[in-house]
């Protein structure tokens, strides 16, 4: 378990599922700019029977609030074989949780927990070119942009455009200091 000043990340428990597959199986709830294509369930719980979401080259963590109640998911995989690193990707579950600062903590966390954790050299993350608060908190947690990948997902019925972004390993700093700068952030504000 990482805890921040308003979130908590933890690893995935049976009780969570139910809660996130209605989640993520809501139309209404899904972003803007996540494929509108329906989560498979029932693989997804296979998955968590063998492994807890948790592998060498795929995890899955929640995002908490204090109390417990699931707002996201934070996840890192392995993209192309050759490539060094893992790719990040988050989704916060509810409409009214967005924009709360949410995905800024959890990523600065996770990136640092999955530096500590792993011998990579860097992290990478994509998102559509239109999605700005996306985009925003990959700058906010010090990912770089390194250019555009031309229509190369799709989502909402039309081909995108995606921002690639990363983050070297000397670029992160260690997870205790990234934890105890948030935890003296939050005791300014």
């Amino acid at each position: 378990m990482l805890e921040g000043p308003n979130i908590i990340l933890r690893l995935f428990k049976e009780d969570d599922l139910d809660e996130f597959f209605t989640l993520r199986g809501t139309y209404a709830e899904r972003g803007d700019f996540e494929d509108s294509g329906p989560v498979p369930e029932a693989e997804r719980r296979k998955q968590f029977s063998e492994n807890g979401w948790w592998s060498d080259d795929l995890g899955r963590m929640a995002v908490t609030n204090k109390d417990g109640r699931l707002l996201g998911v934070i996840v890192f995989f392995k993209g192309l074989p050759f490539e060094a690193g893992y790719e990040v990707g988050f989704v916060v579950l509810r409409r009214e949780d967005r924009c709360q600062g949410i995905v800024s903590e959890a990523l600065r966390i996770f990136s640092a927990y999955l530096f500590d954790l792993k011998p990579v050299p860097r992290l990478q993350l994509r998102t559509s070119v239109d999605n700005l608060a996306a985009r925003r908190v990959a700058e906010r947690c010090g990912y770089q942009l390194e250019g555009v990948q031309r229509q190369v997902s799709f989502a909402r019925g039309k081909y995108q455009d995606c921002a690639q972004y990363s983050l070297l390993r000397d670029e992160c700093p260690p997870l205790a200091e990234v934890l105890q700068a948030q935890q003296s952030a939050a005791k300014v504000q």
